[in-house]
């Protein structure tokens, strides 16, 4: 593989990592962790959360990919297409690799052939999924996972078909969060893909069969589950261009397409000198997904806030967005935040529908001095065109990990991660960290 595949992935594995740490710990993660605790506990696979639990290969799997969606802190691919390949991929093959006694440059292998297989079935989708009301990481998930998993498993290629066609049929995940409330639930659709794709592996083992064609078969994922597709995106440029490369790491813990019009925001208040208060309105150019879906000034919990782009816009105004600490309950029951999410108004920007330009955004904040300031953003800084230096990864890395394991055993697991390809027991590298 390039240098550049393989950084990008380990990149992607250690930020996975960071993220599920700092996720495990929220009361929606420990409500999971205790189902795995009650049901699947002390198998040969590490639970990343501080004290180091084990679980069997599955549950732990569920675990570590939930806790991996657990704060909308977790990459994604850019342009979107309903993927995120360290909760669905990394996960579940950490957890596979220990089982399986693989070290570091097994896991890597696996991440990025799952990650290149997954991504392409994402970009296939057209991201119409979402469109039906399903929220796409869940469905496309379980094929990433199940790749991951078999390749680490030693599966053929005729096993392998299988298991691809067993995890088609365990695609799950409703965007109703987003409509009324109940947003722990989406926390959940990343860990069943990842558990969903080890036991699609693990029953292609044994000779369990599934439909080979079920990407593009009659009633195969790509005409069932999407309102468009593009088959021909399944295979485009596979072996030559590597779709790793187009890993996306956030910087908020909020939903991807919060990040340009808060990131424009931020940049705004820093040349101008205006704070929440010197605010009189904002306006949001923005996709029509974006007004579908996340158009959402009143949320009634902390995952509608972080899936609210004026909501998101309001805490900014007031709070550090790259500090997940501001992103809590009391913060959605702020009137001063509440307030001036009423500010926001979101108005359909058609270059953001272009395709590929799905975060794109302009946004214009009014003054009550009577001033005005546009800015508008096809991207934003984590993205491939635009990434993290190594010293930003590892600040967001510590940053999130110190809470749960100190000062010191955090950095020293980076340290570790950042050598991935050299690493040959990953269970100890977890044990020495999280115990």
């Amino acid at each position: 593989m390039p240098v550049g595949v393989v950084g990008r992935a380990k990149d992607c594995i250690l930020d996975s990592i960071g993220v599920a740490i700092f996720g495990s710990h929220l009361p929606w993660s420990q409500a999971i962790l205790a189902h795995v605790s009650r049901y699947g506990a002390g198998g040969p696979a590490t639970i990343l959360a501080a004290g180091g639990k084990t679980a069997q290969t599955p549950f732990a799997a569920l675990a570590n990919g939930a806790f991996t969606h657990a704060f909308e802190l977790d990459n994604l691919r850019q342009p979107g297409a309903g993927v995120h390949a360290g909760a669905a991929i990394a996960m579940p093959a950490l957890a596979v690799a220990q089982e399986v006694g693989a070290d570091g440059r097994d896991l890597i292998r696996a991440f990025v052939a799952a990650t290149e297989v997954m991504f392409r079935i994402g970009a296939a989708s057209l991201h119409t999924p979402e469109r039906r009301g399903f929220h796409e990481p869940g469905l496309t998930g379980t094929f990433g996972s199940a790749l991951a998993s078999g390749l680490l498993m030693g599966l053929d290629q005729e096993r392998l078909v299988n298991a691809l066609g067993i995890a088609g049929s365990l695609s799950s995940g409703l965007l109703e969060f987003a409509k009324s409330g109940g947003g722990m639930v989406k926390r959940l659709h990343l860990g069943r893909a990842a558990e969903g794709g080890v036991l699609a592996a693990s029953l292609a083992r044994d000779d369990f069969t599934g439909p080979s064609s079920v990407l593009d078969g009659e009633f195969g994922f790509l005409n069932v589950f999407c309102t468009e597709a593009a088959p021909d995106l399944l295979t485009a440029g596979l072996g030559q261009e590597f779709e790793t490369l187009n890993i996306c790491i956030k910087r908020y813990p909020c939903h991807v397409t919060a990040h340009t019009p808060v990131q424009s925001l931020r940049e705004l208040m820093a040349e101008h000198g205006f704070a929440g208060d010197d605010v009189e309105t904002i306006k949001v150019g923005a996709s029509s997904k974006v007004l579908s879906h996340h158009d959402i000034p009143e949320p009634g919990d902390i995952m509608g806030a972080q899936y609210s782009v004026p909501f998101c816009l309001a805490i900014a105004l007031y709070l550090d967005p790259e500090d997940a600490a501001n992103f809590t309950d009391g913060t959605v029951s702020n009137p001063t935040i509440r307030k001036a999410a009423a500010k926001v108004t979101l108005e359909l920007d058609p270059r953001a529908d272009a395709p590929g330009r799905g975060w794109a955004s302009t946004l214009t904040v009014g003054l009550t001095d009577g001033r005005e300031f546009t800015r508008a953003a096809d991207t934003f800084k984590g993205a491939p065109q635009w990434p993290q230096s190594p010293a930003e990864l590892a600040g967001k890395f510590d940053r999130l990990t110190t809470p749960a394991l100190g000062p010191e055993r955090g950095p020293a697991l980076r340290g570790t991660l950042e050598r991935l390809e050299e690493v040959h027991d990953l269970r100890s590298m977890l044990v020495e960290a999280l115990v």
